[in-house]
């Protein structure tokens, strides 16, 4: 106790006082330690502005700022069958699906929307390593169904994100049911002749990349991307190697012709874009005020 406590009136003394910092204001960046004011970091996209390094960002979030206007609409997937192992290892695997819709706000691992980028029309579904890992599961397998009949019903491509750690444990044989349910989905949209994008995030790894995430028509990758089906620790411990530096990171996959392109976060819109309406026989984006150039009749008057 001091005089100030002491002898000033409640008012003066609540100047005094310490005022609680709200935790999550700043986040520390993993990679170089930054730390990083929440509102720089939204904007940013979830990158930090010092190192470049690519943070996770959730479904919504990335939706937001890649459909025209951030105007999206939820896609509504079919609700699979809770617990159907009834399985439990330290916790119940109800109590671990309570927990992650808690931190997440979302139903399940994968969230399905349609609108438009640079006026095209699209389905993108994107999956959310903060709910179980962004594991598969049959949820998981009915999002990316609904996202394929989406898209075929719609005559529109179909984006996906990946982010996971592979299927999911608890859920045994049915997950991994999934990859063959969700190679059949991706079947669905090429027999369509629709384009099937996959944009490939930290970490994809799994019975994941053993299915949808390797059948696309493009792949990109974010930068330093975790991409595999074993993750290196694995690896190094079977083969008793060291493996070469960057093993199975995004831009290691790029020189070993895995795959197309390694976009960063704040230009994959743009590179979404220009992709999406070649392949659907567009015409190319126009950016800026000027409108669009009038196509020539050939040995017309224009």
């Amino acid at each position: 106790m001091n005089w100030i406590t002491d002898q000033l009136p409640p008012r003066i003394k609540s100047f005094f006082q310490r005022r609680d910092m709200p935790e999550n204001l700043w986040t520390k960046c993993d990679s170089c330690g930054q730390m990083i004011f929440h509102r720089e970091l939204a904007d940013n996209l979830n990158v930090c502005p010092g190192c470049n390094f690519h943070m996770a960002i959730t479904p919504r979030a990335r939706f937001k700022a890649l459909f025209d206007g951030g105007v999206f609409v939820e896609i509504k997937v079919p609700e699979a069958t809770p617990d159907p192992l009834h399985f439990r290892d330290s916790k119940r695997y109800t109590d671990r699906m309570k927990e992650a819709r808690k931190k997440t706000g979302e139903p399940e691992a994968m969230l399905v929307a349609q609108g438009d980028i640079y006026g095209l029309p699209t389905v993108c579904a994107g999956q959310d390593f903060s709910f179980m890992g962004g594991s598969m599961g049959m949820a998981v397998g009915n999002a990316l169904l609904a996202a394929a009949k989406a898209a075929v019903s719609h005559r529109a491509p179909l984006v996906v994100f990946t982010a996971a750690g592979g299927a999911r444990m608890q859920e045994g044989i049915l997950s991994l049911m999934q990859m063959p349910r969700t190679t059949i989905a991706v079947e669905m949209v090429c027999e369509a002749q629709l384009p099937f994008v996959v944009v490939l995030t930290h970490p994809t790894t799994g019975g994941v990349t053993a299915s949808y995430a390797m059948l696309g028509d493009v792949h990109l990758a974010e930068p330093d991307a975790l991409i595999c089906f074993a993750v290196p620790r694995v690896i190094e411990q079977t083969i008793r190697e060291t493996l070469p530096e960057g093993f199975q990171r995004s831009e290691y996959l790029l020189d070993h012709g895995m795959i197309d392109r390694v976009v960063p976060r704040a230009k994959l819109r743009q590179e979404l874009g220009t992709i999406l309406r070649m392949l659907m026989g567009e015409p190319p984006v126009v950016h800026g005020d000027l409108p669009a150039p009038v196509p020539t009749v050939p040995g017309g008057d224009g």
